[in-house]
């Protein structure tokens, strides 16, 4: 077994890669690298009885060339006696179609195709012979393209599959360079397809890959290729780290969002982002993490917000710019209970009999006439024009009013939980004095205790 092969069998080993005896699909393009991928998992099946199978996906975008690359793939699988599947797509038409450019549709499909040709054949792994070389250039891509965080790690060793997360991925090869796959494979007397578009500098992996790096390798560090794997190891360690907690803290809620750590906050938002839909660039994130209940415009006539527990919403069409669109129905059908919205937790108790007047209720209680409040209300926050009449006040004033009377700054305005019943009308708003219509009277038969303080940690 030569060294390069006790390498890879090495690594696979050591990092629980492929486990002895499963069936295992290989993507093959016909390159030296997923050629001497092929090589050598078919050399070490012999001893770990793994069972093999190669997949070609033509991409349609070099002509005559890419069909003599399927062709030559099909041979070189009949050659060593395995099962060997080949599809074709219409990247273009789906770049088009999508609004994509051609390597990232190229991606989507070629990712699609295997993972529906391992579920069809009943395989759950993948291996794809990407290599050091490309994990310095997609390092490279992404820093450049803006990602941070999680999205800068790089290449893992073993991820599942972007268009199944069923199907495992596996990258054997991480730990070798270009020029150590191709002097293996001339070595070992290995044939491969030359790719030519790989030399045109017309996209940014190959520019990357033909200007930038030997650029930093002449004027500012000879040892790059070494550098920056070790360097995304670390962040790779980091970043998986802070995807744990933050998942955790997504299914838990707990501690309190603001109580996180930044990188598990940008984590947590990044992954809520995606569930919507949403691409979790830089900006995006850090707008949300840093200006609760602020939307963001993510699309034409859509937009995202953050609520203070830290839950990343759509807002509604209708929602102004800066305020909070949150709302709940709420209702009011038992004897007492308890909810929490927006960062308060609100609870209730209804007693009869008719109160003693004069009434002062302790801090962070109000007594309302249940029966003029009603069995249904609307928890929700303040929005433009809405209009109030506290106790003592003639007629509504404009909510925006009342809070500048009360010297009650803007942004905690937007913050504060007001109560509306099912006419539509305020009959409370936290830190105010209790609607007009809903106050205690001689003739009331029976009382709504309303309390509210900051929602628990």
């Amino acid at each position: 077994m030569t060294d390069l092969v006790q390498k890879v069998a090495r690594d696979i080993r050591e990092r629980a890669l492929l486990p002895p005896g499963i069936r295992l699909l290989v993507a093959v393009s016909g390159g030296a690298d997923s050629v001497v991928l092929l090589h050598a998992l078919h050399e070490l099946s012999r001893e770990d009885g793994w069972r093999l199978e190669v997949a070609h996906f033509n991409h349609r975008l070099r002509g005559a060339a890419a069909g003599a690359d399927a062709e030559w793939v099909r041979a070189e699988a009949a050659r060593r006696g395995l099962p060997c599947h080949v599809e074709a797509g219409a990247v273009r038409e789906h770049a088009a179609a999508r609004k994509l450019s051609l390597e990232m549709a190229a991606r989507e499909l070629r990712h699609a195709f295997l993972a529906r040709t391992a579920r069809r054949r009943g395989v759950s792994v993948v291996a794809l012979g990407h290599h050091a070389d490309d994990q310095v250039e997609t390092f490279f891509l992404r820093l450049l393209r803006g990602e941070a965080g999680v999205g800068i790690r790089g290449l893992r060793w073993s991820n599942p599959s972007p268009a199944d997360p069923e199907v495992r991925l596996v990258r054997p090869l991480l730990a070798c360079s270009r020029a150590e796959l191709r002097a293996f494979a001339r070595a070992a007397g290995l044939a491969w397809r030359e790719d030519a578009s790989n030399a045109r500098p017309d996209t940014p992996r190959n520019r990357i890959r033909h200007r930038l790096l030997g650029l930093l390798e002449r004027e500012f560090q000879p040892a790059l290729r070494k550098v920056i794997p070790r360097w995304i190891e670390v962040a790779g360690a980091n970043a998986d780290l802070a995807a744990t907690l933050a998942a955790e803290w997504l299914a838990r809620g707990e501690p309190p969002f603001a109580a996180l750590p930044p990188a598990v906050q940008r984590e947590a938002i990044r992954r809520q982002l995606r569930r919507l839909g949403v691409a979790p660039d830089f900006a995006r994130v850090e707008h949300l993490r840093r200006q609760p209940g602020r939307p963001v415009t993510v699309a034409p006539g859509a937009r995202v917000w953050r609520d203070e527990a830290g839950r990343v919403r759509r807002a509604a069409p209708d929602a102004p710019p800066g305020f909070l669109p949150e709302r709940r129905a709420l209702e009011l059908d038992t004897p007492r209970g308890r909810t929490t919205f927006g960062g308060r937790e609100l609870a209730w108790e209804i007693v009869p009999g008719t109160p003693a007047f004069p009434v002062r209720p302790p801090a962070g209680m109000e007594l309302l006439d249940a029966d003029r409040v009603g069995r249904r209300v609307l928890l929700r926050h303040w929005q433009p024009g809405d209009r109030f009449q506290p106790l003592g006040l003639e007629r509504p004033a404009k909510l925006q009013d009342l809070f500048v009377n009360r010297r009650i700054p803007r942004a905690e305005r937007r913050r504060r939980v007001l109560v509306e019943n099912a006419a539509g009308e305020i009959i409370w708003v936290e830190g105010l004095r209790p609607g007009e219509t809903v106050r205690l009277r001689p003739d009331t038969r029976r009382q709504l205790r309303w309390t509210w303080a900051p929602a628990p940690a």
